[in-house]
């Protein structure tokens, strides 16, 4: 790293809980560097501080959490010490951020343009057609279709990687000297991580721009990291160069999460049922959006005639980019949009033509695990509520639905005392495995699983793995799994079919499909996984 300069450094790092957390500190005595013209990768489970690590540097702590000793040096100034003005100056312009979750980082009122365009118009003097063409500019480096249209749409009317490819735009607005990005590809599939990777790598290069990135992908860590360094519990454990933490690990914690990765090679083929549980035929679904008097309307064929079958007691995972329908699929078959045309047949029940009553009623058959589980749980009501909610609904009584909620709150691996808890007050990772929860607590026959490993770690990823396999054994249960992650899906799925533009364009058993794909766009998806080699190495080793 010759010829580079230090841009911020952390000596020895504090940060104090709030009375009645599971431990005192946050962090522990951290200290790092990152010079000009690096990568930084910080890997560590759910919960061992990563993203608190980076809440401390831009000074954006939630209430009652403090920083309690040590410094954080920029540009020569400890920002532990500078004032709320100061911090406004440096946050945007000096340090730009990527958050987690972009739907909860978005402004939901507000047009994707002008959430960009703030950017400039808070510390520049551009004007507003400057501002404008440099909205489209960044919207095009990030890869997002159509950027004039997308300027214009709401957070909502974006996909999930969409909004994401947003929130990075903004964030590269004002060619920060820092850029922390916390977790930003997780939401995204294959190739457009490979494309973000990318444009973060040519970014860090072009602008010697120095980069902290928060992950869980081991295979991001091997494709874009300088250094590495691995926390555990809010003390970092080990660190060096990305090279030696992933071929020559010492510390037995950064071992096991290397483990934990995901072999990109299937396990040998299991014995499948004769019969359905679902049998879905020709569906589509088609959006129309916006214009007046049907003149300037976006028209969408979200799905188009699509065909699957899911044997009773197997998994089918369906793959695909961003927009590929994979989400508006799942929502087809659990009802909570209606199809335009085709049927969705579940245990002898044409669920397409079913009436929204009799859907009510029967929903408990049938449940889904959604992508964002912050949005997908009503903040003012405890966690152990959302889990037993289904079952009081459909005539449990409320103490043993609050009680059997705790008992699957042991099962995703959660405290059972953590239901006393809000949404808020856990992780990204820990919100997903209380939907998790929340879904199985119906004990339904067809489990839909949209992303439901997405936010969480590679170890957390491992157990939840392996209790929905153990789940689908022990309880026949059958699972419709959607991920943009390749080697999930090779190590979960019976079936596995391939959707790009609404349309499956390959489909059948898992290993032939990873093994010898047929379609161009399966094999590009194949190749655009993040540390393809270190992929294939693991799966080596793993055999």
């Amino acid at each position: 790293m010759s010829g580079t300069e230090t841009i911020l450094s952390l000596e020895q790092l504090g940060v104090r809980l709030p009375r009645g957390a599971d431990r005192a500190h946050a962090l522990s005595n951290v200290s790092l560097e990152i010079a000009s013209n690096e990568i930084l990768c910080v890997v560590g489970e759910s919960g061992s501080g990563k993203s608190m690590m980076a809440n401390a540097i831009m000074r954006l702590l939630p209430n009652e959490v403090t920083i309690d000793g040590g410094r954080v040096m920029f540009e020569g100034r400890d920002l532990c010490k500078a004032s709320i003005a100061e911090m406004r100056e440096v946050r945007g312009a000096g340090i730009a951020m990527i958050f987690q979750e972009p739907m909860t980082a978005l402004n939901p009122l507000r047009t994707i343009g002008d959430q960009i365009a703030e950017m400039f118009s808070i510390h520049t003097e551009l004007s507003k057609a400057e501002i404008g063409a440099k909205v489209l500019a960044l919207l095009a480096d990030v890869r997002i279709p159509d950027p004039k249209l997308a300027a214009k749409a709401y957070p909502h009317e974006l996909s999930g990687g969409q909004r994401q490819r947003a929130m990075i735009a903004m964030a590269l607005a004002l060619d920060p000297k820092l850029l922390i990005a916390d977790e930003p590809t997780t939401a995204l599939d294959v190739t457009t991580q490979a494309q973000i990777l990318k444009l973060i790598r040519d970014l860090q290069q072009r602008r010697r721009t120095a980069v902290m990135f928060i992950t869980h992908d081991f295979g991001v860590v091997a494709e874009i990291a300088d250094r590495v360094v691995v926390m555990q519990h809010g003390v970092i454990v080990e660190q060096g160069t990305a090279s030696d933490v992933l071929h020559h690990p010492q510390h037995a914690y950064t071992k096991q999460l290397i483990a934990a990765v995901p072999p990109l090679n299937a396990p040998p083929p299991r014995a499948l049922a004769s019969d359905n549980i679902l049998t879905i035929t020709d569906v589509s679904k088609t959006y129309r959006t916006g214009g007046f008097l049907g003149r300037g309307a976006r028209v969408t064929a979200a799905v188009k005639h699509v065909s699957l079958n899911l044997p009773r007691g197997a998994t089918l995972g369906i793959v695909g980019e961003s927009g590929s329908g994979k989400s508006t699929l799942a929502r087809c078959i659990v009802r909570l949009i209606d199809p335009d045309v085709g049927s969705i047949v579940l245990d002898g029940s044409d669920w397409a033509k079913m009436p929204r009553e009799e859907v009510r009623r029967e929903t408990r058959h049938i449940q889904m695990v959604f992508q964002d589980p912050f949005a997908s749980l009503n903040p003012r009501r405890k966690a152990a509520e959302l889990v037993a909610q289904g079952p009081i609904v459909h005539g449990t009584p409320r103490a043993k639905a609050i009680a059997d909620a705790k008992e699957l709150f042991a099962l995703v691996g959660l405290d059972p005392s953590a239901g006393d808890r809000y949404p808020h007050e856990f992780s990204g990772g820990q919100r997903q495995r209380i939907g998790l929860a929340r879904a199985l607590a119906l004990k339904p026959d067809v489990l839909i699983a949209d992303e439901p490993v997405s936010a969480l770690d590679v170890s957390v990823q491992a157990q939840v793995l392996k209790l929905l396999a153990g789940l689908r054994q022990r309880l026949g249960l059958s699972i419709v799994f959607i991920t943009h992650d390749l080697r999930v899906a090779a190590q979960i799925c019976d079936l596995v079919a391939v959707m790009k533009d609404g349309e499956v364009v390959e489909h059948g058993l898992a290993g032939e499909v990873f093994g010898n794909p047929q379609h161009p766009y399966t094999r590009a998806l194949l190749d655009s996984i993040p540390g393809g080699a270190f992929a294939r190495e693991h799966a080596t080793e793993a055999v």
